[in-house]
This record gives C-alpha cells, sequence and structure tokens, in this order.
C-alpha cells in the first residue's frame, strides 16, 4: 500500500509541474512572438480597416534595408502588437498595392488608421526612428 500511495504522490507533483510547465510556455509564446500579419491584394483592404491603427512594411526580399529593418520590426511588434497591428506586404508579389499608395522605395513604412493613411517613413530609419512614428498612433 505504502508504494501505490507513494506512487500517486510522485505522479501528482509531475502533474502538477506539467501543468506548471505549460502554462509557463503559453505565457512565453504569447508575449515573446511577434504578432506580424502578411498581406497580399486579397487581405490588404480588410486589415488596414480594422478597429486598432496598422502600420505596414513595404518590403522586398533583395532589399538589403529591408533586411536590416525586419528585426527591428520584429521586436516593436512585440512591444507594442497589443495596440497596433503589425503588417508586412511583398512589393513584388503585391505591386498593385504598392503602387496604390505610392511605395516606390523600400522599406516603406505607412500608419493606416480607420483605413486611411495617415503617416509614412521611408528608407532603413532604425529602430527610434520606427518607435517614434508608431507611438505617435498607438492607443
Amino acid at each position: 500500500m505504502i508504494g501505490v500511495e507513494r506512487d500517486q504522490e510522485i505522479e501528482r507533483i509531475m502533474r502538477k509541474k506539467m501543468e506548471e510547465m505549460m502554462r509557463s510556455q503559453q505565457q512565453k509564446g504569447t508575449s515573446n512572438e511577434p504578432k506580424l500579419i502578411e498581406l497580399n491584394e486579397q487581405n490588404f483592404d480588410d486589415v488596414i480597416n480594422g478597429s486598432k491603427p496598422v502600420i505596414v512594411d513595404f518590403w522586398a526580399a533583395w532589399c538589403g534595408p529591408c533586411q536590416f529593418m525586419l528585426p527591428i520590426f520584429d521586436r516593436l511588434a512585440r512591444k507594442y502588437g497589443d495596440r497596433m497591428v503589425f503588417a508586412r506586404l511583398n512589393v513584388d508579389e503585391n505591386n498593385a498595392v504598392a503602387a496604390r499608395y505610392d511605395v516606390y522605395a523600400i522599406p516603406t513604412f505607412i500608419v493606416f488608421k480607420d483605413g486611411k493613411m495617415v503617416d509614412r517613413a521611408i528608407g532603413a530609419v532604425g529602430e527610434m526612428g520606427l518607435e517614434r512614428l508608431i507611438k505617435k498612433y498607438i492607443v
């Protein structure tokens, strides 16, 4: 009997530890993962017409400054993703959308509020420059 009780106690402790670890992992996942939406011609209008302000990174795979800005954009998405939508649009794959917003240099970051373009930054503006732009519009 003592062995059975001991086994049950060990199993209870292990189950409790496993639940704690799973809760911890879930909390880490939600706060650490960048909240980026990949845009295309089909979903673009739906995303920019949402209730939160949206910042869109217009980029291309071959663009060095775009690659430089990606980890910065990811960091800021983790930091402000609960107050602003962070999205990316590949201009090579969606050139009609890029042309609609006069995006001729990349990276270009455009802020939308209630579906309307309200601000933009062009080039590798760095973390401080991009964060300054974001802070003007976060709710």
